[in-house]
């Protein structure tokens, strides 16, 4: 059998001299044609190699390059240099996979996160990915191990849909209509999508929310995870046109409920990725730290990544209202020295530099704010009850993170029907083509609430990482789809 190996995780935490080990790995280094650092992605940690002389010809020496491939069969010996505590002395080395030294693009030399952005198909094997992507990992299987251990029913909801749960209209179409002008058209001289695929106009999903709730409304608490796409011309370090979101509905649950799952789901993640990536989150956080002394004294973050962390897990989210905020905001010494480049007022939709005021300046913690305006927030959100009029509100909440402002965005539901309806017709959305979504509200209504969490901001948030296309493989954004 050729698979006989060893991970180098394994090998370096429960190896023992006398062991007779296979391994196989890239080649990190080679010093002085004897010592190899070879890594398997397993860790970030290489194990050292240790070939004798004479063991391997000219040739085979002059191949093992950085980026190369290999298979050791050797003997795990006690090592002498410096930090580590065993290697392998080999006995016989293969190379599976040669590397022209002059040719690979990463170097054993620190490369800028801009240049490995352009080479993702390999930036993998690069200390800083190795950890934020094993973190990755570790943080998805913590999502479903969450829910599951609640009792939720994992729901795969649709990619391919015909609505639009935002109402924002920011969507990829799909269609197999020919795009060359002789797709067939109505009486108004518009595509006429009835003789497309589906026989209507479809999109790629912006949320599994809508399809959830009515799984919801059968199986008590579903979850969702699974990717989503926004057709969002944002170029920056917040947005991606593709990514991932992990989406619950509660049936019998208000905005008290969600909120109190959020935290706890939040929390729950953040414990995980601690205990199970401990050398991988030391790692970023002696990366961020030395990031940080690069920065003038005033911008610097006041933690660590793993004392924020810790601290998140350790403290009550501070929980305030929308009217609350905006009145922090307006007290604020930045908006008096107008420092915020957009204005403060209530009504308005808070943009990411009052969040993160919110979040950085004023609590220094993760915040939930609740009872948003109706007129900023979408269709499907309850509609506070006993509202000033022109000052309505909606059960929303949305939970605000320290270095990338939202994190969660969610609500109570609207259960009531007339309510609904009404919302519906004042922003426009008709009803006929949601009469699947309202019979929920007329078969057995109940009060019903959920959120969804972006997986890439909250991949951000316990990794450090500042732009959010290094804490997903490969970046979908405008103009760029590589890979």
């Amino acid at each position: 059998m050729f698979n006989t190996r060893i991970k180098i995780k394994t090998l370096l935490a429960s190896g023992k001299p006398g062991d007779q080990v296979t391994v196989m790995g890239w080649v990190r280094t080679f010093r002085n044609n004897q010592f190899i650092a070879l890594n398997d992605g397993s860790t970030n940690n290489n194990l050292q190699v240790v070939v004798a002389l004479g063991l391997l010809d000219d040739e085979t020496l002059k191949r093992i390059t950085t980026g190369a491939s290999l298979k050791v069969v050797g003997e795990v010996v006690e090592s002498v240099g410096k930090g580590q505590t065993i290697e392998v002395k080999a006995v016989t080395l293969e190379i599976l996979g040669d590397s022209d030294a002059e040719k690979y693009p990463l170097q054993p030399k620190k490369h800028s996160l801009e240049f490995l952005r352009e080479k993702a198909h390999l930036r993998f094997r690069t200390n800083t990915f190795g950890a934020v992507f094993r973190i990755r990992h570790s943080l998805a299987f913590a999502v479903h191990q969450f829910f599951n251990q609640k009792g939720f029913v994992y729901l795969h909801t649709p990619i391919i849909t015909a609505s639009d749960a935002e109402g924002a209209g920011e969507m990829f179409r799909v269609t197999t209509l020919p795009m060359d002008g002789s797709a067939p058209k109505d009486a108004a001289g518009n595509i006429d999508y009835s003789e497309d695929f589906f026989g209507k106009s479809t999109n790629l999903t912006v949320s599994g929310q809508l399809e959830g709730e009515l799984g919801a409304m059968a199986f008590s608490e579903i979850y969702t995870f699974g990717p989503t796409f926004r057709a969002e011309n944002s170029n920056t370090t917040r947005h991606l046109a593709e990514f991932w979101m992990i989406e619950p509905e509660m049936a019998f649950h208000d905005i008290e409920d969600n909120m109190n799952l959020a935290e706890e789901f939040i929390q729950y993640l953040i414990r995980y990725a601690m205990e199970h990536n401990k050398e991988d989150l030391e790692f970023l956080d002696q990366r961020l730290a030395e990031e940080e002394k690069q920065k003038p004294q005033n911008e610097r973050a006041e933690m660590g990544l793993l004392d924020k962390l810790n601290f998140v897990i350790s403290n009550q989210f501070e929980r305030i209202t929308y009217t609350e905020a905006i009145q922090i905001l307006l007290d604020s010494p930045a908006y008096k020295k107008k420092k915020f480049k957009y204005d403060v007022s209530w009504g308005i939709d808070m943009q990411s530099e009052h969040e993160r005021y919110l979040v950085e300046k004023h609590f220094k913690k993760p915040v939930i704010v609740t009872g948003y305006p109706a007129k900023i927030k979408a269709f499907y959100m309850r509609l506070n009850d006993g509202c000033e009029p022109g000052k309505e509100t909606v059960a929303a909440m949305d939970i605000l993170a320290p270095g990338i402002g939202e994190i969660v965005g969610g609500s109570q539901r609207e259960e009531r029907l007339e309510k609904l309806e009404a919302r519906m017709a004042e922003m426009h959305i008709p009803a006929e083509e949601m009469s699947w979504y309202l019979d929920t509200r007329r078969f057995g209504t109940v009060p019903h609430a959920g959120f969804g969490l972006g997986f890439e901001r909250m991949v951000q948030f316990v990794t450090g990482m500042t732009n959010i296309r290094d804490v997903i493989a490969f970046a979908r954004t405008p103009k760029n789809c590589e890979f």
